[in-house]
């Protein structure tokens, strides 16, 4: 080995390997994740121009603005993923290995049982539904769009109950490992729309089998891997299916659910509102921005994800001091995403013809700036709300969330209809509706801070 690399490896490893338990094992995921996820966000720009040049840029707008609308029935898992990762993160705090896989058989019970009849019902309603009047498509595209409303929603369904393992890793403090499992279906997709690329004219069938097929493989493949080895002791099983263990999950889910859904309007609507008001083109500017700053916040998400479950155990331990420097942490990287963040910005347009090429999508400035601030907010806020969630801390959230989605759309048709603004108003709403932004900080300080109770942990 070089001699000069060898100073580097035994730095990191001795600043890995230094501190509390509990952040070792954080930042060991942390410096897995920044590989793996590098090499998501790497698929990621590869496969945008891809797509773009096999069905062209209205046509991904509408792949784009289906998955939207199909991700709408997210909320029918009632917020029971987050509470399994909770219950079972509290479950291993306290050695009861019953109890998690009670918690883990009845998830997977309760999911399969909710998206089987939710699979079955739309097999039916979508045959009486006109898919280019919904989105103003042109009619000789409705049964090429009805086929691939059903692939999509095949696949959405069985990956709400394929990512339990997902959210059995993520609840050990093992999100890298998660992570590894989508980086494979990427792989795949990657694989499977460049053969379709070569062989195949431009369909918006073949693109919904190659993007849905190839991770719906890697999560059944993960499934069966984990709970062979690693997890073979909290296996699910049709014996330890305890309905009335749901009341648990339910009751710390159906907070998450109400959560998710003021998530889900405020997110998955913007695709519809603007391929109704600008077109589906107009759809793909807005998710290349999306995309392009979210490498910002997957960046800043790789550093989080093992917050949420190291702060529930820090949180049950009393161990407080732990919660705050890490907080501490996370603000200064804050101010370092938000500097890379400006820079970013300043080149966006150059960036765009870079990644996109030249004359393939015209995006306006003002609509990255927008980009900019939303992806900048929601940075701010993450750290707080992660905390919040990993607590359980979730009645203001509760609250809020029932008035954020009505802000939201009345921000958005103020500013399109009397304002005359583009698909930036979708940003600027989000913003506007993040409510979040400002009571999340107040709650962490009253809690970790303060030492309150009463509303704030609730």
């Amino acid at each position: 080995m070089d001699n000069k690399t060898l100073p580097i490896l035994n730095f990191v490893n001795s600043f890995v390997n230094k501190g509390h338990q509990r952040s070792v094992q954080a930042k060991k995921n942390i410096l897995f994740s920044f590989i793996i996820k590098g090499l998501s966000i790497c698929i990621s720009l590869v496969l945008v121009p891809l797509l773009i040049n096999y069905i062209n840029a209205s046509r991904y707008g509408i792949w784009l603005t289906l998955s939207s609308i199909v991700a709408w029935f997210s909320f029918f898992d009632i917020g029971l993923t987050q509470g399994l990762r909770n219950k079972f993160a509290e479950s291993k705090a306290k050695n009861d290995v019953k109890g998690a896989q009670i918690y883990i058989s009845t998830t997977y019970a309760v999911l399969g049982i909710i998206f089987g009849l939710l699979w079955i019902i739309f097999l039916i309603v979508n045959n009486f539904l006109n898919w280019s009047t919904l989105l103003k498509l042109p009619q000789d595209m409705a049964s090429e769009v009805s086929i691939l409303a059903i692939i999509v929603f095949t696949y959405f369904c069985l990956l709400f109950v394929l990512k339990i393992i997902i959210t059995i890793n993520v609840a050990d403090q093992k999100p890298a490992r998660a992570s590894v499992i989508d980086l494979l279906g990427q792989c795949a997709s990657l694989i499977f729309i460049f053969i379709l690329v070569k062989t195949t004219k431009g369909s918006l069938i073949w693109l919904g089998v190659g993007l849905c097929l190839a991770p719906i493989l890697a999560y059944i493949g993960a499934t069966f891997y984990f709970f062979k080895n690693e997890y073979a002791i909290y296996r699910p099983k049709f014996s330890l299916i305890d309905f009335s263990f749901t009341k648990s999950l339910f009751n710390l889910g159906l907070t998450f659910f109400i959560i998710q859904i003021a998530a889900v309007i405020q997110f998955e609507s913007a695709n519809i509102i603007i391929a109704r008001n600008f077109g589906t083109a107009q759809v793909t500017s807005y998710n290349i921005v999306y995309k392009y700053f979210g490498m910002l916040t997957m960046l800043f998400t790789i550093f989080l994800t093992p917050f949420w479950s190291a702060s529930t155990e820090a949180y049950f331990k009393n161990d407080y001091q732990w919660i705050r420097n890490s907080i501490k942490k996370y603000n200064m990287l804050n101010v370092i995403i938000f500097l890379l963040s400006i820079v970013m910005l300043a080149l966006s347009d150059r960036i765009y013809t870079l990644w996109l090429g030249k004359n393939k999508v015209h995006i306006d400035f003002i609509l990255s700036f927008w980009g900019f601030v939303f992806v900048a907010f929601n940075i701010y806020g993450s750290k707080y709300v992660n905390l919040l969630n990993g607590i359980s801390a979730l009645k203001l959230q509760f609250w809020i969330s029932l008035g954020t989605p009505i802000l939201y759309v009345i921000v958005a048709v103020v500013l399109i209809k009397y304002y005359r603004m583009g698909p930036e108003s979708l940003f600027i709403a989000s913003v506007v509706a993040n409510v979040n932004i400002i009571v999340a900080p107040i709650q962490y300080y009253q809690i970790i801070v303060k030492n309150k109770k009463g509303i704030w942990v609730k």
